[in-house]
């Protein structure tokens, strides 16, 4: 039974990364689309190449994190199934309202939810979900800061300029900005799934002798520093797989509703978030793509006016994402609860 449910978890795994990619489709695209620099289809296709090509970048820094929010020798794959359920049920439903919530954080509050539904906090590493849900304000912060000197930067380096050479000029460069910001996406978001199949796998053959090849996990100074290479195609597959189905409902509040976008603010907003999730991996903190471009295009905004950015509707979003790690937990605990009494099994 415990080896069903392993198989349940790694494929709910993959489809939570596949939902993942179309609801987070919008963080890559967004601003290339709102700008018009690319066509809906052209953008999705863009973002998910670099998601993919993601897996040639990124080392496993944020694996390691999420594979040890909880204590994975006190828990059971219950508690990871009940998890990941709540974390798809939730995406799914912001997805259809068209709340750009954070899927790491429905991830993370599904995980610990579940788990101190099982045995209590004590199993829940509570330094770890205070660094992540720290970057719930973080994230947009430090994105729109330094989206907006990013943009007084480029203001004045072509303040000399001819508007029309400038304006496709940026165009061009917002190819590249976007490459990069999907680049960061399929690197922060496709290895929180990772570390979810990894702690998955740890509980299952904990305390067993001999691990097979295929579920082998190789860990250096107590970190996670190799997986299988199935988990790593598998989750960069999914995640540009659920990118180029799309999730158009959030491309309309995140390239339109927050401010207007020009080429030249798209490329800010891009490379400020780029930057920033490239820095977070690098230190092994699992960050909201989404939260991190909101932040940006904020910033961009700000170098119009104070009024250009459309504060009504990133309350609205911060309602969101302050909601979302709690329901996710309250849900997960829920679910394990369930299931529990379903199938007798804890």
């Amino acid at each position: 039974m415990d080896f069903t449910i392993l198989i349940i978890i790694i494929v709910l795994a993959f489809a939570f990364d596949l939902i993942n990619g179309f609801h987070d489709a919008a963080n890559s695209i967004a601003t290339v689309v709102s700008t018009k620099v690319l066509t809906p289809f052209q953008a999705v296709v863009w973002a998910a190449a670099f998601n993919w090509l993601a897996y040639l970048v990124f080392e496993l820094h944020i694996v390691d994190t999420i594979a040890k929010i909880v204590d994975t020798s006190a828990i059971t794959l219950m508690v990871i199934l009940a998890g990941i359920i709540a974390a798809i049920i939730w995406n799914l439903l912001t997805w259809y309202l068209g709340i750009p919530s954070s899927s790491s954080h429905t991830l993370v509050g599904g995980f610990a939810g579940a788990a101190i539904a099982y045995t209590g906090l004590d199993v829940v590493h509570t330094g770890k979900i205070a660094v992540i849900a720290a970057f719930i304000f973080l994230a947009p912060l430090l994105g729109m800061i330094m989206s907006y000197f990013l943009s007084i930067l480029l203001l004045w380096i072509s303040r000399r300029g001819n508007p029309f050479r400038l304006e496709k000029r940026f165009k061009g460069f917002q190819l590249l900005s976007s490459a990069l910001f999907s680049l960061g996406h399929g690197g922060n978001d496709a290895q929180k799934v990772m570390g979810i199949i990894a702690a998955a796998l740890m509980v299952y053959f904990h305390g067993m002798q001999e691990v097979p090849h295929w579920a082998h996990i190789e860990m250096v100074d107590g970190k996670v520093h190799d997986i299988p290479h199935w988990i790593v195609l598998g989750c960069y597959s999914a995640i540009a797989l659920g990118t180029l189905i799309g999730g158009w409902r959030i491309v309309k509040t995140m390239g339109t509703k927050i401010t207007k976008l020009t080429p030249f603010e798209g490329v800010a907003a891009e490379t400020a978030g780029a930057v920033l999730l490239f820095g977070t991996e690098a230190f092994g903190i699992p960050v909201s793509t989404t939260h991190t471009i909101t932040g940006a295009i904020m910033g961009v905004g700000l170098t119009k006016r104070i009024t250009a950015v459309r504060w009504g509707v990133t309350i609205n979003l911060l309602y969101a994402w302050l909601l979302t790690i709690p329901v996710s937990m309250l849900l997960a605990a829920g679910i394990y609860f369930l299931l529990s009494a379903i199938t007798g099994i804890s």
